[in-house]
């Protein structure tokens, strides 16, 4: 059987508005520096966290990519 009926379904329109860009972007922007203070506070020898050396191990990586000193 042959139909002539076509189905379309429209997306809905997305909001570019310029308000919903600037929170989006602050709250990205806001979310990033804090990931980079978090990976920068732990130093290591002067570590922030107590005795132990958890935090400076797991992102130990991460800041030699960043270019924070540690050793």
């Amino acid at each position: 059987m042959i139909s002539s009926e076509v189905h379309t379904s429209a997306a809905p329109a997305l909001d570019f508005s310029a308000t919903k860009a600037v929170v989006w972007l602050s709250a990205t922007a806001f979310l990033a520096l804090l990931m980079l203070y978090f990976i920068g506070m732990d130093q290591g020898a002067v570590s922030v966290t107590g005795d132990n050396m958890y935090v400076h191990e797991f992102l130990h990586d991460a800041r030699h990519l960043l270019g924070f000193p540690c050793h």
